[in-house]
């Protein structure tokens, strides 16, 4: 099985990031910050205006993560999760906003591929780490972000707003130079 990186970049494209992101946030993440703070942060973080904001204000560049699969019929391809971020050019680190799987593309070390890709961009653009924010709760992306390498540098608390707080912990890998 292999994972392709497809850029997302019409309307179109767009709209279905922002249907899989919906669906994806609320199948994963109301046991772990309820239905209601899910609802509000896919609006703020995930809904088509919020990729739409995020790429014309902010740089954000997103990627359809698709496997292939090969079986006696031929080549099935089809989209598991998506992926996103944008470089700092004040730190010379890509900041990792978004590594999201359908629930049955889980364990299959689609995670692991994804951070190898930004590995090689981050080489490629002769940035000096990664890093990114995680859910304190979410032992199980912890533990496969640590699997990869990354390790926790800071503990932060943010309010999103109406209420809510992101409670994460901010996780960071080098890369190796040229």
């Amino acid at each position: 099985m292999s994972l392709s990186f497809i850029p997302v970049r019409s309307a179109a494209d767009q709209e279905r990031l922002a249907d899989i992101a919906g669906a994806i946030w609320r199948e994963y993440w109301p046991a772990l910050i309820g239905a209601d703070q899910t609802e509000y942060m896919i609006e703020q973080f995930q809904s088509l205006p919020a990729i739409r904001r995020d790429m014309a204000e902010n740089a954000y560049e997103y990627w359809f993560l698709v496997a292939t699969e090969a079986d006696e019929d031929g080549e099935e391809k089809r989209i598991v999760g998506f992926t996103g971020g944008h470089d700092e050019p004040e730190t010379n680190r890509f900041f990792i906003s978004k590594i999201y799987l359908l629930a049955d593309a889980r364990g299959h070390g689609y995670a692991r591929r994804v951070i190898e890709f930004y590995e090689d961009l981050c080489f490629a653009r002769r940035l000096d780490a990664m890093y990114l924010t995680v859910n304190k709760g979410n032992d199980l992306g912890i533990r496969a972000y640590e699997g990869t390498g990354f390790r926790t540098i800071d503990a932060v608390e943010t309010d999103i707003g109406e209420g809510y707080i992101m409670d994460d912990y901010i996780m960071e890998r080098g890369v190796p130079s040229a």
